[in-house]
């Protein structure tokens, strides 16, 4: 049985605990090593990680390579307008083709539909590196940075503030699945997928919705955003002004809890969903947010080839 990382309840609440665990040591372990130096065990030597990018990318292109090279294995970085994937091939016909040459494969796209047929077909793990659904290997690093700042997933309160998008509903499931609460504060007509929603509350999820971003945000032990214009939407002026209510400034961190983290996935826009007071304070942790992409993907890999869970 092929183990695909699409979102995160493919795995589940136990699986996500048990690579986040390993992620923690292979983190530890690695304390003042050559980033390019690989694991002591390598367990990953002999394997290649295909990665297709529909969409632009820095973090996850440079996490995943770096998490294969530390895992021992290798990887093949492919652009969508450079191979038949772009020029009408289909994506049923990619995963068979590179289930051929490669053992796992990451795509970063637009349609969730396109990953759910690739892994359809695919005979080789295929992870979810972003679609316009969900974003599981980012809140896996989120989780992961939540965990070092010495808090308890289980009964902590997340506040989210903006946009109902992929990230947060990676953040509804990982609540549902983990046993925290999720306060969404955004404006009406930007929320959530229903579908998603639905999905947790049959989990048993603790989530709400509210139109206050104070409310959202109170006595929150995590606060989280993102950015409100992606590339190519169009009414840009139009959302902003209705988002503006909802940028994390000091006093919306002052409602939280005193010892609230802050988390961003980057890349941000500063003076639209966060002010630099906040994103660039004693309170932010969006450095080791962005680093712990590395850490908690080498687990995320290690679980789809059945070396963890």
């Amino acid at each position: 049985m092929v183990r695909h990382f699409l979102d995160l309840a493919d795995a589940g609440g136990d699986a996500m605990a048990a690579m986040l665990n390993d992620a923690l040591d292979r983190k530890a372990a690695r304390k003042d090593w050559p980033k390019g130096r690989a694991d002591a065990d390598a367990p990953l030597a002999g394997r290649t990680l295909a990665m297709i990018f529909e969409k632009n990318s820095t973090r996850t292109r440079v996490s995943f390579d770096m998490a294969m090279r530390q895992l021992g294995g290798t990887t093949i970085v492919m652009d969508a307008g450079s191979m038949q994937l772009g020029r009408g091939e289909t994506v049923a016909d990619t995963a068979r083709v590179l289930s051929r040459f490669v053992d796992a494969i990451m795509i970063r796209t637009d349609d969730h539909a396109k990953i759910i047929e690739m892994a359809r077909h695919a005979t080789v793990p295929v992870i979810n590196g972003l679609t316009d659904r969900s974003h599981p290997c980012q809140i896996m690093a989120d989780l992961l940075t939540v965990i070092e700042r010495g808090k308890a997933l289980p009964g902590s309160r997340w506040a989210w503030l903006g946009d109902g998008n992929n990230v947060l509903h990676s953040i509804i499931e990982a609540g549902s699945l983990l046993g925290f609460e999720v306060a969404i504060g955004c404006p009406a007509g930007y929320d959530p997928s229903m579908e998603v929603m639905e999905a947790a509350l049959k989990r048993g999820a603790s989530v709400t919705i509210v139109r206050d971003a104070a409310h959202a945000a109170a006595d929150a032990d995590v606060v989280v955003t993102d950015t409100w214009i992606s590339m190519g939407q169009e009414h840009a002026e139009e959302k902003l002004a209705a988002m503006m209510p909802y940028q994390v400034t000091p006093e919306i961190m002052a409602a939280a809890a005193p010892d609230a983290t802050f988390l961003h996935c980057l890349p941000a826009h500063r003076g639209e969903e966060v002010v630099e007071a906040v994103i660039d304070g004693p309170q932010s942790a969006i450095w080791d947010e962005a680093e712990n992409r590395l850490h908690a993907q080498k687990s995320v890999l290690l679980w789809c080839f059945g070396l963890i869970g």
